[in-house]
């Protein structure tokens, strides 16, 4: 049974880019309801820590250096069937792949800088949210 809860993260292009109203905005009218979420900025050792499954992938480092390069608006979502629907949202990692008025078709530069990051399955999901939230912060 799909889970009701996925994590996100306004990636530093979107913020820097000044987009995070609006794609605030499209995850709320998709039915979304935002139960935590923060505007904070990564180290480069959370950063890693985050993105560890990557490490041994060749864009790691530019991974790690572009996600600690500005600050990022971390978010859980609830909504049924939360992460395969955010999926759906954002779209493709690849912009140019997109579809129309998918998040990223909107707001990502490229497949690097692709404005958001979004779970891709529950388990993931609970691990992303627990690295970026306490319990009290959750509601």
């Amino acid at each position: 049974m799909a889970g009701n809860k996925t994590f996100t993260m306004i990636k530093p292009d979107a913020v820097q880019a000044g987009h995070v109203g609006a794609i605030l905005a499209q995850i709320n009218q998709a039915g979304f309801r935002i139960v935590a979420m923060k505007l904070t900025q990564l180290s480069k050792e959370k950063a890693g820590a985050f993105y560890e499954v990557h490490k041994e992938r060749p864009f790691y480092g530019e991974l790690v250096d572009f996600m600690s390069s500005g600050p990022i608006v971390a978010a859980i979502l609830e909504k049924d069937n939360a992460v395969e629907d955010f999926r759906k949202l954002i779209g493709a990692t690849d912009p140019a792949k997109a579809e129309p008025g998918t998040i990223r078709a909107l707001y990502a530069k490229n497949v690097g800088e692709n404005a958001v990051h979004g779970s891709d399955s529950d388990e993931n999901a609970a691990i992303e949210s627990a690295f970026h939230f306490a319990v009290t912060e959750m509601f």
